[in-house]
């Protein structure tokens, strides 16, 4: 994964944010889970989004990706998304991958990938009856660009054929980003990505990440690994109870002190 090009971050400083969220809040009866929450990210940038046990972080991305009700507004790459449904957003190239590492049981690895791909990979019922041919060849090339993408992904071609409960927990944390990046994203939400990871795990992580931001996708993490965000985040959105309670860059974030003991603090 690699780009000769100039950093698609910085390339246009007037293009819209690739993701902008404003006034999220999010109810659950009588409790509050997320209130006036408002934050961007750009394309080729990472947003890392940290916070205490409980502090919203989970009910964001729901609310971002049309989960949960919720008021606000989202906007991606300056469309107004926000009655967009969650299946129409991906189509729209904003996608996410959960924290636990989901996948088919009955699939390989490889088959895992290609299943994601839908209509991609798959013909109808008609045009694979009636053109049994390209139906195998259209499966053919769909399995080859799966193939391309794992590896794309830090996934070496000797995990394809295992079953996905076979391969490294490393590798499967890799895969799950994988699956939701599929065929392709603008915009990918991480959450805690480096759960359980570590050493060359967390370093493989690292580059894909930066790889990605590289590339042009903006990227929104959900993460307490602290050295992690810190090394990578161009900026970061603090949250409390609920609330934003700082937001800026990681030197920024540092400093804060209502950020230290709220959180940094804790984690130290």
């Amino acid at each position: 994964m690699h780009s000769d090009a100039m950093n698609p971050a910085t390339a246009n400083a007037t293009a819209p944010p690739a993701l902008r969220v404003e006034g999220l809040g999010v109810r659950y009866g009588a409790l509050v889970a997320l209130d006036g929450v408002g934050w961007e990210v750009a394309p080729g940038e990472l947003l890392g989004i940290i916070g205490p046990n409980g502090a919203g972080k989970s009910s964001c991305y729901d609310a971002v990706t049309a989960m949960v009700r919720r008021g606000g507004r989202v906007s991606l790459h300056g469309r107004d998304v926000t009655a967009v449904p969650p299946y129409g957003l991906a189509g729209l190239g904003l996608k996410r991958a959960f924290q636990q590492n989901a996948f088919f049981d009955d699939l390989s690895v490889l088959g895992n990938f290609v299943a994601v791909l839908g209509a991609q990979a798959h013909a109808g019922l008609w045009s694979s009856v009636l053109n049994p041919v390209g139906a195998a060849r259209r499966r053919g090339e769909a399995e080859d660009f799966a193939a391309r993408q794992l590896v794309r992904f830090g996934i070496p071609a000797l995990y394809h054929a295992m079953s996905p409960k076979e391969i490294p927990y490393g590798v499967q944390r890799m895969r799950s980003i994988a699956l939701a990046y599929g065929a392709g994203a603008s915009v990918l939400l991480l959450d805690e990505p480096a759960a359980g990871l570590g050493g060359e795990d967390m370093a493989a992580l690292v580059a894909l990440l930066s790889a990605l931001k590289r590339e042009g996708v903006a990227l929104v993490v959900i993460e307490h690994h602290m050295e992690l965000i810190m090394a990578v985040a161009d900026r970061i959105c603090v949250l409390d109870l609920g609330r934003q309670l700082a937001y800026g860059t990681p030197a920024e974030i540092q400093r804060d002190p209502r950020v230290r003991e709220a959180y940094l603090g804790k984690a130290q």
